[in-house]
């Protein structure tokens, strides 16, 4: 198959799955969101004077960055035109559209569609000024987009039925006996997917295949979403959970203190403490490109970045901004050493997930 036939393969199979998988990913902010701001002085390109018009494909959901936007807009007087849609689709979108496309900043829900929509050859590099607020690990190798927030993968558990020693260590021992019926999992969620495909990379398919056969064998609950694991959790339907680690933290915004829901945190380099995140590419065909970086470097300031960190739970991925609370600091986590460029790859792990059994 030729290149481009196979990244648009990969493209397809993700517009397919989108629907019900990486939109799972863009849930609203709670109500409550706590005031957003600029970047502090100093965090602006000295010099920089940009205008008019700029247009983002976003698949972050409008009554999230909305706001956002709106203030960038206030802000700056660059006007802002957003297309909101799922990730996917406008990934799809744009690699049709290509150099034609209107689109001047893609702003994506996951790091596997901006690695697809820059192997096509469509995102310009950025500049080292922003790609250096990021650490490398959570930015394109090749300097075509930047993470803006990002979410860890987390064993979200019962505090009602267990404690610190009762808890895993590695995404392994779900697969004891001891976990059988207990653990809920959602396969049509995109954030699954995408340690899927992390699994992938580290273990290769076979390895992958071998522990997704085990947990089948432990019969996992299946839910459609993060949000209902967290639910059914609560509700004692099952113990353990893997989710994002921002939905018990909004659950427990919401519901108070006694909300028994806590987030568990696999050991170091497991497959189970991938760290995905929400970013940003600059189109090479930008008619505005000043204002496009503009706005990526405005998302990276410290007013944003507290948004992400307050109102949504993420972590910001700015040093010296505050993460979100009751959980450890970024620096401090241990994550798989992984290009989340490569999660682009999702139509090799629909494949492993339906030869299994996962999906149908």
């Amino acid at each position: 198959m030729r290149p481009s036939l196979w990244r648009f393969s990969i493209l397809t199979s993700i517009a397919l799955a989108g629907a019900v998988a990486l939109t799972a990913c863009g849930t609203a902010a709670p109500t409550g969101t706590s005031p957003i701001g600029s970047p502090t002085p100093g965090q602006q390109t000295p010099g920089a004077t940009v205008g008019g018009t700029i247009t983002v494909y976003s698949g972050r959901s409008e009554e999230l960055v909305g706001p956002l936007l709106e203030r960038f807009r206030d802000e700056t007087g660059v006007t802002v035109q957003v297309r909101y849609g799922d990730t996917a689709e406008l990934a799809v979108l744009l690699t049709e559209e290509g150099a034609a496309s209107h689109a001047d900043v893609y702003f994506a829900q996951d790091g596997g569609a901006l690695g697809a929509v820059a192997q096509a050859g469509l995102l310009a590099n950025l500049p080292a000024s922003i790609l250096e607020r990021v650490p490398a690990a959570f930015r394109s190798p090749a300097g075509e987009w930047v993470g803006i927030s990002g979410r860890a993968r987390v064993v979200a558990y019962d505090t009602s039925d267990l404690g610190a020693a009762d808890l895993p260590q590695s995404i392994d021992e779900l697969t004891d006996e001891q976990w059988r019926g207990r653990i809920g999992w959602a396969p049509t969620n995109g954030s699954f997917q995408a340690f899927v495909t992390a699994l992938r990379l580290m273990r290769g398919d076979d390895g992958a295949r071998a522990w997704l056969q085990a947990m089948l064998a432990n019969e996992p609950v299946r839910y459609d979403g993060n949000s209902q694991i967290v639910q059914a959790i609560a509700d004692g339907e099952i113990d353990l959970g893997l989710v994002n680690h921002y939905y018990a933290l909004r659950q427990i915004a919401e519901q108070g203190e006694g909300f028994p829901v806590r987030n568990h945190f696999l050991a170091a380099d497991d497959p189970g403490s991938l760290i995905n995140i929400a970013g940003a590419g600059m189109l090479a065909s930008s008619d505005n490109p000043a204002a496009a970086q503009r706005l990526i470097e405005w998302l990276l300031g410290e007013g944003a970045q507290a948004y992400f960190a307050q109102s949504t739970f993420e972590y910001p991925l700015v040093e010296g901004v505050n993460g979100p609370p009751q959980v450890p600091p970024l620096a401090e986590l241990q994550h798989p050493d992984i290009d989340l460029s490569d999660l682009s790859d999702l139509e090799g792990t629909l494949d492993l997930l339906r030869e299994v059994g996962v999906l149908e």
